[in-house]
């Protein structure tokens, strides 16, 4: 059986976290995969990812909605907005059908405001 390619293992990974589905999205993770959102500090692991996303899909309701998603080789980078009017993109490096490396971008300040989320620095 041929492995996803990078661009489609996305798309499934799309589709779990539209879900809010911490288990589906884990899968898509090799052991010692590094997740970096840039406006946080790197995630490294899966139990550590899982709980990443479980502590994000219980502050947040997110949905991705896919612009974007372009490949070259083992690298597939997702151009996204969410429903609130935030955009990102995130960069895959996928390595026998397992994402090792996440990196995403997007303004952390804006998601904050849009969710009601505490700012840090800004008292109460």
């Amino acid at each position: 059986m041929k492995a996803m390619t990078p661009k489609a293992i996305v798309g499934q990974w799309v589709e779990a976290f539209n879900r809010a589905d911490v288990n589906a999205i884990v899968e898509f993770y090799a052991e010692n995969a590094v997740n970096h959102q840039v406006a946080e500090a790197p995630v490294t692991g899966k139990p550590a990812i899982k709980e990443m996303f479980a502590k994000e899909f219980s502050e947040a309701d997110m949905t991705c909605l896919v612009e974007n998603i372009f490949e070259d080789g083992e690298w597939a980078m997702l151009e996204w907005k969410d429903p609130l009017g935030l955009r990102g993109c995130g960069v895959f490096h996928v390595q026998q059908g397992k994402i090792v490396l996440q990196r995403g971008y997007w303004d952390k300040l804006s998601f904050l405001r849009m969710h009601n989320l505490p700012v840090p620095g800004q008292g109460e």
